[in-house]
């Protein structure tokens, strides 16, 4: 009985330390616009992007400013396909800002490509046209282009764009899939240059890199039981608690890797928002549990008085905050040894450069610039 006590205390105190620790909200954005080249040459490119894109969450999540997590918005555009309408310059938004990421991952792993005509000014002039940008100058507001082609072709030209996004503060970061030089001469360092942001060049057909870890099968087990304590309610609630076991089961496909940086993702409270369609976070975030029909109940909660569904709703937070602390001390954990199996492989003259790397130096760098500050290896 004494164990089962002692066990039980541990427990309790690993979810207070993770309640003190978790950011408070904040009004500060992050906005990421993503801009595909979805012409046949560029495959790999979206491949790399899908094993990248919950990597980049994770840096993203470490940005605080003033001691706040900012909130962030993914937007995604395809350019540059034969699929797409001429008149519309082989283009088109694929997702508006969200916050919703197993949106942001379902929406990128049904890119398709088809050769086409390649207008970087256009796609870049389209995002910032649409998107409905933060006024906040200091807010982090990036552009990230990638494509093969001369960056000038189309009837948008680039610097045009360049004049919008630094009307509007937004940074223009080019990613060319090729060779360096090849890359300033097709105009692709001017155009993220002329905006101020960054520009970078990967080998589109190079093996990702992957570094196991001892914890990712336990991160695994964890985000099982995770995924447990989420209860669909609404016409929506089906459909997006079946995408949420889908876009695990793309994250798993891509690399045992992939889908422990997705379960990473899913455990930073803040991070990996769902009040639209989950009746715990919804509940968290201001929603009575006792004013919804009961039809639109899920079957857990349906016949019960008010009192029961109240205090169900407050086991099944309490139950999702262990498995998320637990996942955030494991991920500390698996940090440290990726960060030092980098150094050895560094040691042995191996790089790492892909699309996912590029985007976070640049986000580390440009963070700085804007005030906010990287809290490494916070659980959130």
């Amino acid at each position: 009985m004494k164990k089962i006590i002692l066990s039980s205390l541990s427990i309790l105190f690993s979810i207070i330390a993770f309640a003190q620790v978790t950011p408070p909200p904040s009004d500060k954005k992050v906005q990421i616009a993503i801009l595909f080249d979805t012409s046949n040459s560029m495959d790999n490119l979206i491949d790399q992007a899908k094993a990248r894109i919950w990597s980049i969450v994770n840096e993203i999540s470490e940005l605080r400013y003033e001691g706040a997590l900012p909130s962030m918005e993914f937007s995604l555009y395809e350019y540059g396909n034969d699929g797409l309408s001429e008149a519309d310059d082989y283009l088109r938004q694929v997702l508006d800002f969200t916050t919703d990421l197993d949106d942001l991952s379902q929406k990128m792993f049904g890119l398709k490509t088809n050769g086409g005509s390649e207008y970087c000014g256009a796609v870049i002039q389209k995002a910032l046209d649409e998107l409905d940008w933060s006024t906040d100058q200091t807010d982090l507001k990036m552009v990230y282009i990638a494509g093969n082609e001369e960056f000038n072709q189309g009837s948008v030209e680039y610097k045009k764009a360049c004049t919008n996004a630094r009307s509007k503060s937004v940074y223009i970061n080019s990613i060319f899939c090729g060779d360096y030089d090849e890359g300033i001469r097709l105009n692709w360092f001017d155009g993220a240059d002329c905006s101020g942001g960054d520009y970078f060049n990967i080998d589109p057909n190079k093996e990702l890199v992957h570094i196991p870890t001892p914890y990712d099968v336990e991160i695994q087990k964890y985000n099982d039981s995770l995924n447990s304590t989420y209860y669909g309610f609404g016409i929506e609630g089906l459909r997006k608690k079946e995408m949420q076991y889908s876009e695990d089961g793309n994250a798993a496909v891509m690399n045992t890797s992939v889908a422990t940086e997705r379960s990473i993702s899913k455990s930073k409270k803040g991070v990996y928002r769902n009040a639209t369609w989950d009746l715990v976070d919804a509940v968290e975030e201001g929603k009575d549990i006792n004013e919804i029909e009961e039809e639109a109940l899920p079957e857990e909660f349906k016949n019960k008085t008010d009192k029961e569904k109240t205090a169900l709703i407050e086991e099944k937070k309490v139950e999702r905050e262990k498995y998320q602390a637990k996942i955030g001390e494991l991920a500390v954990d698996r940090e440290k040894f990726i960060t030092d199996e980098k150094k050895k492989r560094a040691e042995l003259g191996e790089e790492v450069d892909d699309f996912g790397s590029s985007v976070n130096l640049s986000i580390e760098k440009r963070a700085k610039s804007n005030g906010f500050v990287k809290e490494a290896n916070t659980p959130e």
